[in-house]
């Protein structure tokens, strides 16, 4: 089977409150929320997961305070040798706006993303209000019905609750199975000890518990799709 590694590019920075992460925890608690791009190394395809914000604006004390630089989208892709243009494959791990807004520069990639996301993107209800129409105009979209394989070494897995349609990325790598969670969470919501903490933000808590609970039990690396330690790893593992 393929290996790959999994490298880390920071794309945005936000402040806000852990309890975003964390359902009923941790509120009034202020944190750092890296906006990532994870590029896929391995194989003759280049892949990527997500594509993270397209504008953004961080403060100066706010980069002072990482030790990791924070890159517009194709600055981080230079770091490869990339182009937008020369990405083949775009995995989503769900369709807010901070993980696609880079996608129509993508214009040569396949993009996969859940039926039930999609669906859901094309008539988003009130109450979540992060679902831009525009990002995917005119793009290759290739629907996903639940778990799938992707291609030699990388699946998805259904994980919903944060969103209807949350898809980890299963990525195989020389210490096994990484997996990138389809849902926004940090190293808080996977305590050593007692349960998981289901993501703050969500629209069936149970379905979320679930889901984090599932890729915690699968990953034998495991990668919170928000957590800021991950910011200064070069690569994964």
């Amino acid at each position: 089977m393929q290996e790959y590694t999994i490298h880390p590019l920071v794309v945005g920075m936000n402040e806000t409150d852990q309890g975003v992460m964390t359902y009923l925890r941790d509120y009034g608690k202020p944190i750092l929320l890296p906006i990532y791009v994870f590029y896929i190394k391995g194989g003759d395809k280049n892949i990527l997961v997500d594509t993270g914000l397209e504008q953004f604006v961080v403060r100066d004390d706010v980069q002072k305070r990482c030790d990791f630089e924070i890159l517009e989208f194709e600055d981080a892709l230079l770091k490869f040798d990339l182009k937008p243009e020369s990405i083949d494959v775009i995995i989503h791990t769900h369709l807010h706006n901070d993980h696609c807004e880079n996608d129509y520069k993508c214009k040569n990639a396949e993009i996969y993303v859940q039926k039930k996301e999609l669906e859901f993107f094309d008539d988003p209800h009130p109450i979540d209000h992060r679902y831009y129409s525009d990002v995917l105009d005119d793009l290759n979209v290739i629907p996903v019905d639940g778990d799938a394989n992707i291609m030699d070494g990388i699946d998805v897995i259904l994980t919903p609750g944060h969103t209807i349609g949350g898809q980890s990325v299963s990525i195989n790598t020389t210490e096994g199975r990484a997996i990138i969670t389809g849902f926004c969470c940090n190293e808080k919501n996977f305590p050593e000890k007692g349960p998981v903490i289901p993501p703050g933000v969500h629209l069936d808590v149970i379905d979320a518990f679930e889901s984090v609970k599932k890729i915690k039990e699968m990953a034998d690396v495991l990668i919170p799709l928000h957590d800021f330690s991950i910011a200064s790893k070069s690569k994964i593992p």
